[in-house]
């Protein structure tokens, strides 16, 4: 998966740069994840459509519509700093207008007391006019171990 950063797309008034805006629904997933690692909240939001039915539901919480109570739930979880989450074994589905990308993320805390865990996570994406930005994302705690591998696919015929 590319590696963007925020600062590497936007000016420093969190204006996109046409000439760097990422090219790809990959790249807004790895720049969604950088800023969540920085508890950067504008580079987070920037990553949004601009759309007012956009949604995100974090593990074990309420679906949150809208971008107000999307950026309130980044600013809580960020108050401890960034969350260090690495996006594994991705299958994505896309189209010319939509990505749906499913991830299992691994989250290392860095607090001693809490162990690390991982949370299975779909993110979906459109193309805009100011290129492809998240609308939805959903994330669930995953029982059990994380599986190593992805399974092969069984034939049903």
């Amino acid at each position: 998966m590319a590696q963007f950063k925020y600062s590497e797309l936007f000016d420093r008034d969190g204006m996109a740069e046409s000439s760097k805006i990422p090219g790809t629904a990959e790249d807004i997933e790895a720049a969604f994840y950088d800023a969540i690692a920085r508890a950067d909240i504008d580079a987070l939001m920037a990553l949004w459509a601009d759309e007012e039915d956009v949604v995100c539901i974090h593990p074990g919480a309420p679906r949150l519509i809208g971008h107000a109570s999307i950026r309130a739930s980044w600013e809580t979880i960020f108050e401890r700093g960034g969350v260090h989450i690495r996006p594994v074994q991705l299958h994505a589905t896309h189209n010319l207008m939509t990505a749906v990308h499913n991830v299992v993320e691994e989250i290392h805390r860095t607090e001693t007391a809490q162990q690390d865990m991982h949370v299975i996570a779909t993110n979906v994406y459109v193309k805009t006019p100011l290129g492809w930005r998240i609308v939805i994302h959903h994330a669930s705690v995953a029982p059990g171990a994380a599986a190593s591998a992805q399974p092969s696919a069984a034939m049903l015929h």
